[in-house]
């Protein structure tokens, strides 16, 4: 644009200069007219070419490149959910652990965003060109690391249409179907789960259930309002102490199995975290927490929380707690269980059993976007006593009050929680549990189950390898029999091969792999190709390293 103004305001001096001799007579050199006629040429070329791009900038601007109306919407969201269709469809065909440096992606992408829109077309082929040759494919049937990341197409749907709400539920007031949806939604779970009543919000009930972003955001969340509870209880008998002295003595347990999250939740709580020593099953048993705890108060430390944890990450592992909750309630301590993987399974009758002794937990917690086919993220924590936790977080400036607030009959889950603005995520949880219904979830925790326990079959018929902890539910521990290098050799030419994807722990000082049956559509034929490509690997290891 200043191109066209910069030869404009040339071009009018040289007309004005021909202009201004005309009217006073003066003989016009030729100089001065061939000037003028370039002027004029070059401000009829320029416009030209300006008005061209002025038109095209313009109709670039008007166009859906850069505001995609409702029809333009309608087209390319039916594109993208043929795309993610038989992206999922097809997605054991691609290789299931990315082959790409640190760094790959900056050399493919420029350095900085583009001033001008760019076509939706050239968005979409970037995608393959770009983003999959990074992606480690979490929902492939071969993908067996870690634990599982849960994905069905009703969710999927659900996030859909949470994106296109857009409503930040952080009170009643901010968005009702959002809050009372979720508080409706956590009851129907608990009944599930066969929770203990105090757990369920109801119409009348004392405590009730909040969707946090993760577990690990529940641990936290839970020793906080544990902290809290303990600063203020000491603080009615003694209201000199100073409050610093009280949390500099505070001490937090957990397994020495629990996920790192839970010594993290220590740290940014500003208090000591203990690990209490499991046993021969990597189970905190309730005489090795009283006996920390009785040397713990003999030194002049205030224990306050204790995560018991349900399914560790490492093995599977389940804390006994129907030892350790009597313990914590006699002496004050808030229980919150961490259940993450295994709680999805609480919702079969032949696996609650592992989930006895949840009455004498404060705060329970488990990840339905691990195994329930609710897509991450969704982390469904319920509290026995809410004012317990809205005590910890509750702030009230007055841009966030509302007319029912002190009504008793809403929720602001603002006080729930760290962050002040949450997503409309229990969209999925209604969508999944109507379309699967009850029957269909224990149906997808059942098969996963059946399918570990073939694969431990298969480990167990060859002499050598060995079961290094209980199959209790979807994952399999497993080694060579040998040294530690022997297994961390073996891991890498599995990985490396990147046909499957395992990951490792360690039990007892040894390097053990994990298989977890992860993808909703993982299948026997999986589980036995996955098995053969290890003892293949095995055997080629074997010969070039004989034990």
């Amino acid at each position: 644009m200043s191109q066209f103004v910069d030869f404009a305001l040339a071009t009018a001096a040289g007309f004005h200069m021909c202009t201004q001799q005309i009217k006073t007579q003066a003989p016009l050199q030729r100089s001065t007219v061939l000037s003028a006629c370039v002027c004029g040429l070059t401000l009829q070329k320029e416009c030209v070419v300006t008005s061209e791009r002025l038109r095209r900038r313009t109709a670039l601007f008007d166009s859906h490149f850069w505001r995609m109306d409702t029809a333009e919407f309608r087209r390319r969201g039916k594109e993208m959910v043929d795309y993610v269709a038989d992206y999922l469809e097809n997605i054991e065909k691609r290789q299931v652990y990315p082959d790409v440096e640190p760094g790959y992606l900056r050399a493919l992408i420029p350095e900085e965003a583009p001033e001008q829109p760019e076509t939706y077309e050239d968005v979409v082929k970037d995608i393959e060109r770009v983003v999959m040759p990074g992606i480690t494919h979490w929902h492939s049937p071969y993908f067996f690391a870690y634990f599982p990341t849960a994905n069905s197409f009703p969710a999927i749907l659900a996030d859909m249409l949470s994106g296109a709400i857009g409503c930040v539920g952080f009170s009643w007031a901010a968005s009702p179907a959002c809050t009372e949806l979720e508080t409706v939604m956590l009851d129907w779970l608990g009944k599930m789960l066969n929770l203990p009543e105090e757990f369920l919000a109801g119409t009348k009930g004392k405590g009730g259930g909040v969707i946090q972003g993760t577990a690990s955001e529940a641990t936290l969340v839970a020793l906080l309002a544990a902290r809290c509870r303990m600063v203020k209880r000491i603080l009615s008998d003694d209201p000199e102490r100073p409050e610093a002295d009280i949390i500099s003595k505070l001490v937090a347990y957990s397994s020495d199995q629990a996920h790192s999250s839970v010594e993290r939740a220590g740290l940014i709580g500003g208090v000591r975290m203990k690990k209490i020593p499991t046993d021969f099953k990597f189970s905190v048993r309730g005489e090795a927490l009283r006996k920390v705890l009785e040397e713990d108060k003999a030194a002049g430390l205030i224990p306050f929380y204790f995560c018991a944890t349900l399914g560790t990450t490492p093995s599977c592992a389940f804390d006994c707690i129907t030892e350790i909750g009597p313990i914590c309630n006699t002496e004050g301590i808030w229980m919150h269980i961490d259940a993450a993987y295994a709680g999805s399974a609480f919702i079969c009758p032949e696996f609650r059993p592992l989930l006895d002794g949840v009455e004498f937990a404060d705060s329970f917690n488990f990840n339905p976007h691990k195994w329930l086919l609710v897509n991450f993220d969704c982390s469904t924590m319920w509290v026995k006593n809410r004012t317990d936790i809205i005590a910890a977080f509750k702030m009230d400036p007055l841009y966030l009050k509302h007319d029912h607030q002190e009504s008793g009959l809403v929720t602001d889950y603002r006080h729930w929680q760290i962050p002040l603005g949450r997503r409309f995520r229990s969209l999925k949880m209604w969508f999944v549990f109507r379309m699967y219904g009850l029957r269909g979830l224990q149906d997808h925790i059942r098969k996963h189950v059946a399918l570990a326990k073939e694969f431990e079959a298969l480990v167990r018929v060859d002499e050598r390898f060995q079961i290094s902890a209980d199959v209790v539910l979807g994952l399999v521990c497993f080694r060579l029999k040998g040294s530690n290098d022997l297994n961390e050799a073996l891991l890498k030419r599995i990985n490396s091969a990147r046909r499957i994807h395992l990951v490792p722990c360690q039990l007892s000082g040894r390097f053990v792999l994990r298989f977890a049956v992860c993808a909703r559509t993982t299948e026997s034929r999986h589980v036995q190709e996955a098995w053969a490509h290890i003892t293949q690997l095995a055997t080629e290891l074997l010969r070039q390293f004989p034990q």
